[in-house]
């Protein structure tokens, strides 16, 4: 009979612990997508398990110290230090942990550590509140990583951080004793449980006190930005041993309990600001000018050096003074004012550009409160570290450090450093950070693999130490000691608090099983061990992708499979294990890869909207299709796009039929169908798909056209829904859509042929290329002769479908002298073109729930829709989790379980809003919403139509 071993026991034990056995993952490909986060270190857990609540948190953490299991607690995973990688159990706290409760109108809140703080604050914008770290990664980055990293940002400095706008917290201990600090008995329960903590607390308290040495270096440590070791102000900061647990909590990486909630203090959003991007000649001129801009009472002052201006200049959105500007040595500062008042604000952006002229720019200085120019700017430093290792050589690893010193000598440590990046040859090292702090960030990029890589680069460690620490800074200021600063701790805080600090982990953690290596650790090479190889390359798509996961909240797969940077990794994983040789690991990895990665993506491009370095994951998944796609399904697509017209009607037809027979006779036959040709091949029929839809071709008109209409085939297959009556079909958006274009006197023109032209959609996202080719040359024909050569605008009605247009007219190259064809969506032409003459001279419905497509947000469009909505009802409802639908076109009737998981939190918002109608912009999408939801969900368009022409309805 065979024995297990101590690791299997462990595990059973885990299993056991979870209310389900999928809440427990050991398969190949859960531990390599959990193995980066977006730290330079790579380490693969034994498994990964996902709690439901903090009970079961609390049983893990038990079975961890029983069994010397290393722990590691993450959350989104965009740690920097390596603080959310281990080589034993990775615990997600991000999936089941998203509960915000706004207190006292917005002044506190208590939320959960999956919550990002992007979440967050949109959560608070009706209060006029905000939370007080504002993070660069706050699209992101959760509230479990700010306490546990104890992050700042931008503009909240040492005042506003987690440490100081933290009110209370429940934390789970080792030994799975819960304690919420906020309560009256808080010390008595802590006292009764936690008898050694709860002394030792207080004893480290008096030691600390009784030491004027110690005091005066916790206190000159603390003074910064500083997120190296402990938080050792909180033995001087509070008297009650829970609030010096809580606080000893913040900025402890995970390795002293799990804080299951916390409540903080918010702070005022200003709504008003004006910014502004300075130019200097060099970085020892930008930090002269320094001093004046502190004093001007600048909310943030943001560093960026030339080899950041010259990576900033390659973006999408990039700031024409950054753009336009020939980088020699230059150094720029963006400068923001921020006022709760427009009438203070201009008082401050007069102040502003006064005190710019003086300060001699090397280039004029603009400031704006214009919200798209402002966010330009901000797109270009939120994104600088991602973008800048993004664009570093093939084959390298990107390595940044986070260092904090008195900003009266922040200059001569910037020309410190460029000589370090001299002597030890690291080209290409950019300089940026938060300048008003003292705060800078700096990267390296190299292999990190060879014994001569190491050994410069713990070289160049021990220099920058000397250096930092000799200005009387900190090593870490906000992005935490985790693993590459742990050997230095002792060395910055000395032997006396750095055994103040082992007794803290002693104390709180006996077994040392929470993070080990993390935070503290004696062995002074330990910076340099599990250093994440140089990724291979997998596709010129994803190849620069540098992991940081801002692309993870957006995705629609988030919770039922991978993230567009899990799927980046696992691949990755892939192609080393085929290059290793490991041809085990590479099969295993395959084996879940193709559902989980491919078949559940649903190519929407809104991981692209996130990416500060422009990766659509869905492109990468487009071209696995491609190279899986047989002879048997490119023939298919090659003949569906030569008869498209034949093939929309059928599958009209077909929905039709299916409408008028029972749903039990209908489902068996399909389902069958399914296990037989595949889930990825024959789509599922559900009950609430409409019956199909009606022909597009149209007479031409009388008149001459204003615009080519081009109606969406997604509308012929799939029928309009209910009307006003909710008897019979409703009028759909192309009629509505004719309708107000006649009530506008605007004629416009669908082309002889319509019915069997497309966009192209339903080949690209199938990776099926001769078939698209085909469907595009056959459409750009149509559109020429009916545009005359791009004489006439072209309007469609779905928002993917426009999307679709746009890739179509860019895969043409125009004859000599012809001008690129143009498209626009009709949501947008009715904004611009057929609101102002219609007026508003109708009832509207009371309340709209509106949901933007993932297209019209990648197209920029959702203010047009939102225009649009205003004219249908009084009050338009975007949900809190808005997201993509994870419909897909047909992804949503292959896997509805990817819609189901996509829509679950944004249709329980949708169900608490008791709103009169539902509106979208695209028919798929529609349809994924109303299946989500329960409610029809008609075209903005369609309800415009009927408010505008007096046939008021509830939709």
């Amino acid at each position: 009979m065979a024995v297990e071993s101590a690791e299997e026991t462990a595990m059973d034990q885990v299993r056991a612990a979870m209310a389900g056995p999928g809440q427990t993952k050991t398969r190949a490909l859960d531990l390599h997508a959990n193995a980066h986060d977006a730290s330079h270190f790579y380490l693969v857990p034994q498994a990964v398990a996902v709690p439901q609540n903090a009970g079961e948190v609390a049983k893990l953490l038990k079975i961890s110290a029983a069994h010397r299991l290393p722990l590691t607690l993450r959350s989104g995973g965009t740690s920097l230090s390596g603080q959310g990688v281990t080589d034993g159990l990775l615990v997600d706290v991000r999936k089941n942990f998203r509960g915000i409760e706004v207190l006292d109108d917005g002044a506190r809140v208590r939320v959960q550590p999956g919550v990002t703080v992007r979440a967050l604050n949109a959560r608070l914008l009706r209060f006029g509140r905000k939370f007080g770290p504002d993070p660069a990664s706050e699209v992101a980055c959760t509230i479990g990583g700010v306490v546990a990293n104890n992050s700042s940002g931008m503009a909240c400095g040492t005042t506003d951080n987690a440490y100081r706008t933290l009110e209370s917290l429940t934390v789970v201990l080792p030994g799975g004793t819960v304690i919420d600090t906020a309560a009256d008995d808080a010390d008595a329960h802590l006292r009764a449980l936690e008898p050694d903590i709860f002394a030792g607390l207080l004893e480290l308290r008096g030691r600390v006190l009784a030491n004027p040495a110690a005091r005066t270096t916790i206190e000159h440590q603390f003074s910064m930005k500083n997120t190296m070791g402990y938080g050792l102000n909180a033995l001087l900061d509070f008297e009650s041993p829970a609030q010096i647990l809580a606080h000893l909590i913040v900025g402890s990486e995970g390795t002293l309990g799990f804080v299951a909630e916390a409540v903080f203090r918010t702070v005022p959003r200003l709504a008003h600001a004006t910014t502004g991007l300075l130019v200097f000649k060099d970085l020892e001129a930008a930090n002269t000018a320094l001093p004046a801009l502190v004093d001007s009472g600048a909310a943030t002052v943001e560093l960026m050096d030339s080899l950041s201006l010259k990576v900033g200049q390659g973006l999408t959105q990039v700031p024409g003074v950054v753009r336009d500007l020939r980088v020699k040595n230059h150094a720029a500062l963006l400068v923001e004012y921020q006022s709760g008042d427009v009438g203070e604000l201009a008082e401050l952006d007069a102040r502003a550009a006064a005190l710019a002229g003086s300060l001699g720019l090397d280039a004029p200085a603009h400031f704006s409160s214009d919200a798209t120019i402002r966010a330009e700017l901000w797109h270009l430093r939120k994104g600088l570290y991602t973008s800048v290792a993004g664009a570093r050589p093939q084959g390298t690893t990107a390595l940044l450090e986070d260092v904090v010193v008195p900003v009266p000598v922040l200059g001569r440590t910037c020309v410190a450093l460029g000589t370090l990046f001299e002597k030890y040859r690291y080209e290409n090292s950019v300089i940026f950070g938060h300048a008003k702090d003292g705060n800078i960030h700096f990267m390296l990029t190299d292999r990190f693999a060879s014994r001569e890589e190491l050994d410069r680069y713990a070289a160049f460690t021990e220099d920058m130490v000397d250096v930092v620490l000799g200005e009387g800074g900190s090593l870490k200021a906000e992005h935490g000691t985790g693993r590459v600063m742990a050997p230095f701790v002792r060395r910055q805080y000395g032997d006396e608090l750095y055994d103040v600090m082992r007794r803290i982990k002693h104390l709180i953690d006996p077994a040392g099983m929470l993070n080990p290596g993390v935070l503290l650790d004696d062995d002074p090479t330990a910076h340099l061990r599990h250093i994440k190889p140089a990724p291979p390359a997998v596709d010129a798509e994803v190849d620069r992708c540098v992991s940081c996961g801002y692309c993870e909240p957006v995705c629609p797969s988030k919770d039922l499979t991978l993230t567009p940077r899990q799927r980046i990794v696992t691949l990755r994983a892939i192609e080393q294990a085929r290059a290793d040789g490991d041809t085990a690991l590479a099969a295993a990895l395959e084996a879940d890869y193709n559902y989980d990665a491919v078949d559940t993506c649903a190519v929407d491009g809104m991981c692209q909207t996130a990416c500060p370095v422009d990766i659509n994951t869905g492109n990468l998944v487009k071209h696995l299709r491609r190279d899986t796609n047989g002879k048997l399904e490119n023939g298919v697509w090659e003949t569906a796009a030569r008869h498209w017209g034949a093939v929309t009607k059928g599958a009209g037809l077909a929905l039709s039929v299916a409408a008028k027979v029972p749903p039990g006779v209908v489902l068996p036959a399909n389902r069958l169908g399914r296990k037989v040709l595949g889930a990825d091949t024959l789509p599922l029929y559900s009950a609430e798909l409409p019956s199909g839809g009606k022909a597009r071709r149209r007479p031409a008109p009388a008149g001459a056209p204003a615009a080519v209409y081009f109606p969406a085939c997604v509308n012929a297959m799939f029928g309009a829904a209910a009307g006003s009556s909710h008897a019979v079909q409703g009028p759909g958006v192309q009629l509505s859509f004719e309708q107000l274009c006649a009530r506008a006197g605007i004629e416009v023109l669908v082309p002889e042929g319509i019915d069997g032209a497309c966009c192209g959609t339903p080949w690209s996202s199938k990776g099926m290329e001769t078939g698209l080719a085909d469907m595009h040359a056959r459409t750009l024909n149509l559109l020429r002769a009916a545009t005359r050569n791009g004489e006439l605008d072209i309007i469609c009605d779905a928002s993917s479908c426009t999307e679709g247009l746009i890739h179509t007219i860019e895969s043409e190259v125009p004859a000599a002298g012809l001008p690129p064809l143009r498209v626009v969506d009709a949501v947008e032409f009715t904004a611009e073109r057929i609101l102002p003459v219609l007026g508003e001279g109708w009832e509207r419905l009371e309340s709209l729930v509106l949901h933007p497509t993932c297209s019209s947000t990648r197209m920029g469009m959702n203010p047009a829709l939102e225009k649009v909505a205003d004219a249908v009802a009084e009050s338009v409802l975007v949900p809190e989790n808005w997201g993509c639908c994870g419909f897909a076109g047909d992804r949503g009737m292959l896997h509805p379980e990817l819609t189901a998981s996509a829509t679950a939190a944004q249709a329980a918002d949708v169900a608490g809003m008791g709103a009169s109608a539902h509106a979208s912009c695209n028919r798929t999408c529609e349809l994924g919403m109303t299946r989500a939801t329960g409610q029809d969900y008609k075209h903005v368009l369609v309800l415009l139509a009927e408010m505008a022409g007096g046939r008021n309805g509830n939709g």
